[in-house]
């Protein structure tokens, strides 16, 4: 599926001592796109922090040539994509920079890299950030990971042990277009790969975190007779691939072509009964020689499991609920600005006419301040407990 966005978009809303402005551009010159993009996003002169969500079709180095030189080189972070969305709606192909400022905020921004070694480590490194940050009344953790290094739960940990519980996580895994090879992380005037940037923000005024899924079980529980992390061997003591495939009636050409699996899993992820509720694991790749499933985040052995389905409707009833939640926590605070992570799987559900209603009531739940965010291998929302790591779920984050 390709979107074509308008050419250029910019939305910025405005506080007492605090602004927020989205620009974005499909300009097909990488320095051009980005330093159009980042113009349109400036609303003020006094930037703390540029939020960067772009195609890894691009030219990344001069793609953050074009956004510094025209920001003056103010704090960012940001990453590759699988679409790319604004109040505009979504697209591909595309650069989307939100950049926020003013007294009321401050930023910091962290980054580690060789992630995939020390997950867990690496996380924690970024998340030092959060000490360089002024005082404020709210704060919030962002973290952009590549979602291909391992099990996404461990950079949730990492991040817990170092902000602990008072700080709320959020963010999203980058994307290549679903290409699943490799993806990309920015920070600053670097391009980094199998990294974790983060960005700990503190306002004077509130932020909300909603988190929704949309999807509904299908069939009876199995129990994980056999798993190692992401890696799922057996349920119900048969190779998980064959139980995978014969309950959900997949096409032949799924039984032995990747590309028609990824296609297929995306819309029929697996369910896991976990003390803090219902978890969803995108399944992201088969072995067809050992019969297993890989998932984005650990699967744990001994515990129930079922396979999940959904359609448009659920999809954009769990839109409606994400939105009404965030905003909800700003406890009667107007909006400044909406950042939205979304799976690519709940695109895939939607189809081009789907997504593009999906964006609209996102922007309308906003009020009329400015809308980004992208499509991601996975989602990040920690508000109460260690877990927080998400598949094929939205989640959105309203600033005050």
């Amino acid at each position: 599926m390709t979107l074509s966005p308008s050419p250029s978009t910019a939305a910025s809303a405005y506080a007492a001592n605090r602004w927020l402005g989205v620009g974005r551009s499909a300009d097909g010159d990488a320095y051009t796109a980005g330093a159009e993009a980042a113009r349109r996003a400036l609303a003020g002169d006094d930037p703390k922090l540029l939020i960067v969500f772009c195609s890894d079709a691009y030219d990344l180095p001069a793609l953050l040539r074009g956004i510094n030189d025209t920001s003056g080189n103010a704090p960012l972070v940001g990453c590759s994509t699988a679409g790319e969305i604004s109040g505009s709606g979504p697209g591909d192909a595309s650069v989307v920079v939100t950049a926020l400022g003013g007294d009321g905020f401050s930023a910091a921004t962290g980054a580690a890299g060789d992630a995939s070694r020390h997950l867990r480590e690496a996380s924690a490194r970024a998340a030092f950030c959060i000490d360089r940050v002024e005082e404020r009344p709210h704060r919030v953790l962002l973290l952009l990971t590549d979602g291909l290094a391992g099990d996404q739960q461990e950079i949730v940990r990492g991040a817990y042990s170092v902000v602990g519980a008072e700080v709320p996580l959020v963010g999203g895994c980058a994307g290549d277009d679903l290409k699943m090879k490799a993806t990309f992380q920015l920070h600053d005037d670097r391009v980094l790969r199998n990294a974790v940037v983060a960005a700990a923000v503190a306002s004077d005024a509130p932020v909300g975190i909603g988190v929704r899924h949309g999807w509904r079980r299908i069939g009876e529980p199995m129990l994980v007779t056999a798993s190692d992390s992401s890696r799922v061997y057996t349920l119900d003591d048969e190779p998980a691939l064959d139980v995978y495939l014969r309950k959900l009636d997949a096409p032949r050409a799924a039984y032995d072509d990747p590309a028609v699996f990824t296609r297929f899993a995306l819309t029929h992820p697996l369910g896991l009964s976990r003390r803090s509720g219902e978890e969803v694991r995108f399944v992201a790749e088969a072995d067809f020689a050992e019969r297993s499933l890989v998932c984005i985040a650990e699967v744990p052995q001994g515990g129930l499991a079922w396979f999940m389905e959904g359609d448009g409707d659920s999809v954009l009833e769990a839109t409606d609920a994400a939105c009404a939640d965030a905003l909800g926590a700003l406890g009667g605070c107007e909006p400044l600005g909406v950042l939205a992570f979304d799976c690519i799987a709940r695109r895939g559900v939607l189809g081009e006419h789907g997504i593009r209603n999906e964006v609209d009531r996102i922007a309308e739940h906003a009020k009329g301040a400015p809308v980004a965010g992208f499509y991601t291998y996975g989602e990040i929302a920690r508000t109460h407990g260690m877990s927080g790591f998400h598949n094929q779920t939205l989640v959105v984050l309203a600033l005050g």
